[in-house]
This record gives structure tokens, C-alpha cells and sequence, in this order.
């Protein structure tokens, strides 16, 4: 068993949940920048959300080489699914790749940054799923500034993604 796969299977759960609310929501103050949040948007959280993973398991450990999502180019939620779709099978190559070599050091260059990093897949992995949750807080605290009552987002436990799995991929 990939308990790492595992992992990221539970939190696909936990973004489909919030994807099906975020659905209810009027696409406009999906996109709507609210001055004093962090990245403007719903959207641009989410966006902001993938480009970690584009950014640290693609182009860092995976050597990708291709380019980040535009928020711009994003103008719904099933946009944004589409989005995320490629996301996971970018996670899902990365945790089969480094599945028994969790603890080697990747020494590569960061655009933003003068000196090389060298982390290893487990801290990647930690890094992205932790850094999506944070923002995840963040969207759930913006929607409740816009009027929105949210779903529970937390870790769902068996009962719940048995209970959600009929929601849509898309709606």
C-alpha cells in the first residue's frame, strides 16, 4: 500500500466537497477580488493552490518544465476541476516515482531564490497537501465574508466520503 497515496486520496475528497460547494456559489463572486485576503479570490486561491503543486512536485522534483495555470485563463469552478485533474496525475506520477526513496535529497535551483534547495519527496509532498489546507482555510473564511454559509471542509472521515461520493466531478 502507498500510505503517501493514501493521503492524497483523502484530500481529493476533502476538495471535491468544497469544489461542489463552491459550485452554489455565484461564479462571479467566485472570481471577486476582496481586498485584505491573501491572493484576492476564491479563484485565485485555488489557482494559487495548483501552481504549488505545478511549481514543487512538477517542476522541482519531476522537471516538468511546463508552465503554471493563469488565473486568468479560469473562469469557473469546472474550469478549475479541469485544472486539478492534471494536478493529480501530476502527484500521482511523483508518488510513484520517488514511492521508495522518500528520504533522497533533490538539490535543484528555485526561480525565487539564489541559493539551491535540497528537499526531499517527503518534504515536497508535506509541503503542497499542508499548503493546500491553509488556503483551503482561507477560501472557506472568504466565502463566509461573501455571504456563504461553507460545508465542513476538514478531513472527512469514511462515513463522510461515502456519503459525498455521489457528488458530480463536475458539475
Amino acid at each position: 500500500m502507498n500510505v503517501l497515496k493514501e493521503q492524497y486520496d483523502f484530500i481529493k475528497h476533502t476538495r471535491k466537497v468544497l469544489f461542489h460547494f463552491c459550485e452554489k456559489i455565484d461564479q462571479e463572486d467566485y472570481r471577486k477580488e476582496v481586498d485584505g485576503y491573501g491572493w484576492g479570490s476564491i479563484r485565485n486561491l485555488h489557482v494559487h493552490i495548483a501552481e504549488c503543486y505545478q511549481s514543487w512536485i512538477g517542476r522541482f522534483a519531476l522537471e516538468t518544465g511546463k508552465p503554471a495555470v493563469e488565473a486568468s485563463k479560469v473562469t469557473d469552478v469546472n474550469e478549475m476541476r479541469t485544472v486539478f485533474e492534471s494536478v493529480d496525475q501530476l502527484v500521482y506520477r511523483f508518488l510513484e516515482n520517488y514511492e521508495n526513496r522518500l528520504d533522497e535529497k533533490i538539490s535543484r535551483k528555485v526561480s525565487w531564490q539564489e541559493e539551491e534547495q535540497e528537499l526531499s519527496p517527503l518534504w515536497l509532498f508535506t509541503h503542497t497537501i499542508t499548503h493546500e489546507f491553509h488556503h483551503k482555510g482561507q477560501i472557506v473564511t472568504l466565502t463566509r465574508a461573501l455571504g456563504y454559509e461553507p460545508v465542513d471542509t476538514d478531513l472527512l472521515t469514511p462515513s463522510d466520503i461515502n456519503r459525498y461520493l455521489d457528488y458530480p466531478e463536475k458539475g
